[in-house]
Order: C-alpha cells, then sequence, then structure tokens
C-alpha cells in the first residue's frame, strides 16, 4: 500500500544529470514557499471564518469530523490512482483541482450571504481530499530525488523557509482582517486573503511542472496487491502492542477534537478578540512545536520514547483546564506556549513509538496507514460529539448551575477528563519496545508538512536505514501519521 521512494539499493537522484539535480531542488524550495503562501491564508483561517459565517456549534464540529475522514481514506486512493496515472500528472491535476477549491472559497467570502457555511464545509472537504491525493505523490517524488547525504540539509532548509514564510502571511493575515474588520469588510479580508492562496497554489503548480520526475510513468499493478494489504492490516491489528498504540492515540486525538473548533469560537466571539491576536495566539504553540523538536529528539534518545510519551500525555488533560483560569490575552500566550512545548514531545515521541513497536519485516507504511485510519474514525466521533455538546453546553450550564464564566468551558473541561480517561487506560498497556535496529534521530529526516491552527504541525519522514553492513543504503519513506490531527490545545 506504501508507495516506496526508489528501488532498494539505487541512490535518489542517481542518473540525473547534475545540473537538472540542481535546477529540481531549487525549485522545490521555491514550490515549498508558494504552497505555504497557500497554507497559511487558507488552513489557518477556515475556522475563523466559518465564525465569521456564524457557524453553529455543529456546524464547526462538521467542518472539522468530515474533512479528517475523507482525508484517510483518500490516501489509500492515492495509492490506487498511482497504478494508472504517472505521479508527477497527478499531482499537477490535484493542484490545480485546489486552485479551483480556493477561487470558490474567494467567492464564498465574496457573497457570504445565508447558506455559505453548507457551501464552506462542501469546498473544505474537497481542499482536503486533493491534499491528502497529492501526499503519497509528493513523498515517493521527493524520495527519489533527493540524495540521501543531502536530505537533512536540504528538508531543513526547506521547512525553515515553509515556517519563516508562513508565519509572516499568517500574522499579514491577522492584521488585515483586524484591519478591513474596523470599516466592517471583514468579507473582503477573507476574500484577499484566499486570494493570496489561489496565486499562491498556482505558483506552486508551475513550479512543478518544471521539476523533474525521473520515474514520470503508473506504477506496474501487483497482482495481489489488494489482499496483501488486507492481510497486513488483520496483522497490524492482531498485534496487541499495536493495537493498544493505536486506540491511545486515536483516543486522545479523539477527546482533543471534542473542543479543537471552540477555542477560536472562545477567542473571537467571547473574548472578542482582535484577528490579529487570534493569529498571534496560534502561532504562539505553532512556533513552539516548531522550536522544540530538536530538544524533544534528544530526550527521546537519552530516556526512550515511551518515557517521553507517557510523560507528555500527564499534561496533555491539563492543557485545556489552563483556558479556564482566566481571559487575559497574555496569559493565554504562554498556555499555548506550554501547549506547544507538550505537543511536540507528544507528536515526536508517538511517532517514534510507531516506528518501535512494528515488527520486522513489515511495510511501515501499512502500519502509518492504519494508525491514521483509526485516528481520522476517532476525530470524526469526538468533533461531531463536541459540536452537539458545545450546541447544549448554555443549557447544561444553566439547567446544573454550574459556576462557569463560559459555556464553552464545559467542552473544555470534558474534553480534558476523556483525554485523562485515556490515558489512565494507556498505562498499563504501554509496553516498553523490544530493543531492535532503530535510525538514529540524525539519521531521521524530518519534514515540516504544513501546519495549522486545527493540526499544530504535521509531520513527514524520509529514513536512511542500513540493513546490513554488506549491503547498500536503503532508502525508504516511512511516514508518520499524516492525517491531521485537531488543534493541539
Amino acid at each position: 500500500m506504501g508507495i516506496q521512494s526508489n528501488v532498494i539499493g539505487s541512490e535518489p537522484g542517481q542518473g540525473i544529470p547534475p545540473q537538472v539535480l540542481d535546477e529540481t531542488l531549487t525549485l522545490g524550495k521555491k514550490e515549498a514557499v508558494a504552497s505555504s503562501a497557500m497554507t497559511a491564508t487558507c488552513d489557518n483561517f477556515i475556522n475563523a471564518f466559518a465564525i465569521y459565517l456564524r457557524a453553529t456549534s455543529l456546524q464547526l464540529g462538521w467542518l472539522t469530523a468530515i474533512p479528517q475522514l475523507t482525508g484517510a481514506f483518500m490516501q489509500l486512493v492515492s495509492v490506487w490512482l498511482d497504478t494508472y496515472f504517472s505521479r508527477k500528472s497527478l499531482i499537477l491535476f490535484c493542484v490545480y483541482a485546489q486552485s479551483l477549491m480556493l477561487a470558490l472559497m474567494t467567492l464564498i467570502a465574496l457573497w457570504h450571504g445565508e447558506g455559505a457555511i453548507g457551501w464552506l464545509v462542501l469546498v473544505v472537504v474537497m481542499y482536503h481530499a486533493l491534499t491528502n491525493l497529492i501526499q503519497p505523490q509528493w513523498r515517493a517524488w521527493m524520495g527519489s530525488i533527493v540524495p540521501q547525504r543531502d536530505r537533512s540539509v536540504y528538508f531543513a532548509s526547506r521547512s525553515r523557509l515553509t515556517m519563516a514564510v508562513s508565519l509572516v502571511v499568517f500574522i499579514g493575515g491577522g492584521a488585515l482582517l483586524s484591519i478591513t474588520d474596523i470599516y466592517s469588510l471583514t468579507w473582503l479580508g477573507f476574500s484577499m486573503l484566499f486570494s493570496v492562496a489561489v496565486a499562491g497554489r498556482l505558483l506552486s503548480a508551475r513550479l512543478l511542472s518544471a521539476m523533474h520526475d525521473p520515474d514520470n510513468h503508473p506504477t506496474l499493478p501487483e497482482p495481489d496487491a489488494f489482499f496483501s494489504t488486507l492481510r497486513e492490516v488483520r496483522h497490524a491489528m492482531h498485534d496487541s502492542t499495536f493495537r493498544s498504540y493505536s486506540l491511545f492515540v486515536a483516543g486522545m486525538q479523539g477527546a482533543v477534537a471534542i473542543s479543537a473548533p471552540f477555542f477560536a469560537v472562545y477567542m473571537l466571539n467571547e473574548l472578542e478578540f482582535t484577528y490579529l491576536e487570534f493569529s498571534l495566539n496560534s502561532i504562539a504553540s505553532i512556533a513552539t512545536q516548531f522550536l522544540t523538536l530538536s530538544m524533544w529528539g534528544r530526550i527521546g534518545e537519552r530516556h526512550g520514547n515511551r518515557i517521553m510519551m507517557l510523560g507528555c500525555s500527564v499534561a496533555l488533560p491539563i492543557v485545556p483546564m489552563l483556558w479556564m483560569v482566566m481571559p487575559n490575552f497574555y496569559y493565554l500566550l504562554l498556555v499555548q506556549v506550554i501547549s506547544g512545548l507538550v505537543w511536540s514531545g507528544f507528536n515526536l515521541s508517538t511517532a517514534n513509538y510507531l516506528y518501535d513497536i512494528r515488527p520486522h519485516h513489515t511495510n511501515f507504511a501499512t502500519y502509518a496507514a492504519v494508525q491514521s485510519a483509526i485516528c481520522a474514525i476517532f476525530v470524526f466521533v469526538g468533533a461531531i460529539a463536541g459540536g452537539l455538546l458545545a450546541s447544549a453546553a448554555p443549557l447544561i450550564r444553566d439547567g446544573l448551575n454550574l459556576p462557569l464564566a463560559s459555556a464553552l468551558f464545559l467542552v473544555f473541561l470534558i474534553s480534558g477528563l476523556v483525554r485523562a480517561g485515556v490515558l489512565i487506560w494507556f498505562i498499563p498497556h504501554a509496553e516498553e519496545p523490544r530493543i531492535r535496529t532503530r535510525p538514529q534521530l540524525l539519521k531521521i529526516i524530518f519534514r515540516v508538512a504544513r501546519f495549522n491552527t486545527i493540526s499544530g504541525l504535521v509531520l513527514d519522514w524520509l529514513t536512511v536505514t542500513q540493513k546490513d553492513p554488506e549491503q547498500p543504503y536503503e532508502s525508504s519513506q516511512e511516514d508518520s501519521d499524516d492525517t491531521d490531527t485537531p488543534d493541539n490545545t
């Protein structure tokens, strides 16, 4: 089911003329800048836009839930389509289709009439579906051209560019919305933001079309591929350690999804934050996650991923409770820094723990995909439950005379309690993985695929492992859980 970057034993980039390879890698960095303009202006303001369109709590739940489930399914569809279309042509088709979805968001912002929220949900689902169709193909493409010796430097440089541009655009978008909101032209601010996203994606498409693909033809289908995948899925779920881990991560993400969309509601509607303050609050968590990845990597190497995962998990139920202490803007910035610190360690340790518990001689991509699918289902359930709970929260608070300053605090409280319940269940099931050969941190090349207020940081990785001293390096594409997860708060 996973798309391999190239044939085992072959060197990525081998056989490509040096000038062509250098030009393609340079174009790849430029494409990262263009696409980050899209994600920073689109992904990060979808919830805020939905709130502006007066979305109900249940509609906000749908806006979080449906894209998660669709995304997990589309990654499997992408692998199937790879047997019929070349990866470059499939990527370009999806990128242009995604530009169309962004253009439709612009039109919805210009219209902003009654019923607009329903169209927004539909367009966002299509947008995320196309994103997930692209991801496996893009990973395979980059895995086949970036030489192993250059991967760490290349992807680190690319991630820094992505993060820098995204943060600048994110802050600029918040400032633009704040200014237009003063003059009651918020719809114009959102339409301008989505226009920037369209321009960024179209530029991204142009750069992608100019990049070289050394294997630009459909993959030959394996006769028994479908049934082989089903056998691997069944084998994965029979592994008690993997099953407990998957249910833990999925349960935690489902618990987070209960409250995910409603932090934006709390900030924009109840605390009346400006859009700039809203952007800065979100950036505090995202930037902290990015800056602390290396620190958590060193801690994981020294103490083990299981200890780090459990240690970070203890703090997760507390994070939403901190929002209930005081409504001060600067205090909530500090809360987001704490949140980013905890989630950075949790995301990295759970990704590495999945690698550690995978049995030998198994397809890591299959295990990651199974785990992603389980997470998507739990996120879907959690987001829908959160929408229903948020809708009923005012009645529950008033009916029980709960001393809560905001009815949304009930949603935050339930999310924290469910997180605690998931953790208590998992602790006796958290086995120490058997010692096995695994790439060290410096041999795992992380790429910040994207970030937003719903997903936090989403990591991909390419690993370089060595099966035997007498054999050449195996270059494989082993991706972490790349299904969007709820707001890491």
